[in-house]
C-alpha cells in the first residue's frame, strides 16, 4: 500500500515498519535532522520545489553539529522514487549519515485554508519552545504539545513565545503581519527557524520594491496589524483570520487586497494589472 511505502539506507520499502536498535540516538534523543518539501509538477527541479534550498539546510545543520555527511545522490535517487507516492517529503538524516525518506499528501483541506483562513492560539508558555531553533531535528515536542493544546481548543495551530511574551513563529510556520503599507516578520536571529519560505518570500518582495521588516514582535508592534499570515514549505502562504490571546479574541480578513502580492510568486502567470 502507498501509506506504506518509505525509503531508508539506500532501499524503497513497504512495510510501513522502520527497524532501529533500541540505543539508536535518533530514537531515544531525537537526534536527527530533518527538511520537508512540496514537491511541484512532480519534479525535484521544479523551482518551486527548491530542492537546493533543502539539501543546503541540511548540510548548514550538518556541518553544525559536527555529523557526517550522507550519500546525497542517494538521497535524491530516494527522492525520486518518493515521488511517485507523495507530493510532500520528508528527509530526515541521522546522526552517523543513514536517510529516510517517507512521505505524505498535502491537507486536503488546504485550499479552504488559503481562502478562509486559520484560527490561531497565543501559547502563552516561554518554555513552549522548540530546542535548537536555527535548526530542524528531531526534537519536535516543544511544537507537537503547543499544537495538540491549540486543537483542544479548537484553533488550528499555536503561536510560541519568548520569555518576554514576544511572538516567535507558529508550531508549524513562520509568521507575518502587515501594516504601515509593508510586511513584518520575526527576526531569523536564534529565536525562530528561518523558513525556506520566509526566505524566498521575503527575497522575492523585495525584488518587487516591496518593504519587509524584519523586528521582533512585541505588543505594541501586533497591535498594529491590519492582516496576518503563516508560511511553510508545504502550505505555502496562510491567512490567519483569528487570533485567541488568554481571554481576547482579535479578528482579521483572511482575503485582504495585500494578500494579492503573493500570489505571483506561486503563480507567475496571474496578471494583478486588472
Amino acid at each position: 500500500m502507498t501509506l506504506q511505502v518509505f525509503w531508508y539506507q539506500g532501499k524503497l520499502q513497504d512495510s510501513g515498519i522502520l527497524a532501529l536498535r533500541i540505543d539508536d540516538p535518533g530514537l531515544i534523543y531525537g537526534a536527527t535532522v530533518f527538511t520537508t518539501l512540496r514537491v511541484y509538477g512532480g519534479s525535484l527541479d521544479h523551482p518551486m520545489t527548491n530542492w537546493t534550498g533543502h539539501c543546503d539546510r541540511l548540510k548548514h545543520s550538518l556541518n553544525i553539529f559536527g555529523w557526517p555527511e550522507p550519500n546525497w545522490q542517494q538521497i535524491r535517487e530516494g527522492a525520486s522514487a518518493m515521488i511517485a507516492h507523495w507530493s510532500v517529503l520528508r528527509v530526515t538524516i541521522f546522526p552517523d549519515g543513514r536517510e529516510l525518506i517517507t512521505g505524505r499528501s498535502l491537507p486536503g483541506d488546504l485550499a479552504a485554508k488559503q481562502q478562509q483562513g486559520i484560527s490561531v492560539v497565543v501559547w502563552d508558555a516561554p518554555q513552549f519552545r522548540r530546542s535548537l531553533p536555527d535548526h530542524k531535528t528531531g526534537n519536535y515536542l516543544a511544537c507537537w504539545l503547543a499544537l495538540q493544546g491549540a486543537k483542544q481548543q479548537g484553533a488550528d495551530d499555536a503561536i510560541l513565545v519568548d520569555d518576554r511574551g514576544q511572538w516567535l513563529e507558529t508550531s508549524i510556520g513562520n509568521l507575518w503581519g502587515w501594516q504601515d503599507g509593508r510586511w513584518w516578520t520575526p527576526p531569523d536571529n536564534g529565536g525562530i527557524l528561518p523558513g525556506l519560505m520566509r526566505s524566498q518570500l521575503i527575497d522575492w518582495l523585495r525584488s518587487q520594491g516591496q518593504l519587509v521588516q524584519e523586528e521582533p514582535w512585541t505588543e505594541d508592534l501586533i497591535r498594529g496589524f491590519e492582516a496576518m499570515a503563516m508560511s511553510n514549505s508545504v502550505m505555502e502562504l496562510v491567512p490567519i483570520r483569528q487570533v485567541r490571546i488568554g481571554e481576547q479574541v482579535r479578528h482579521y480578513s483572511p482575503n485582504p487586497a495585500i494578500f494579492a502580492s503573493f500570489r505571483r510568486f506561486f503563480d507567475p502567470s496571474i496578471d494583478l494589472t486588472g
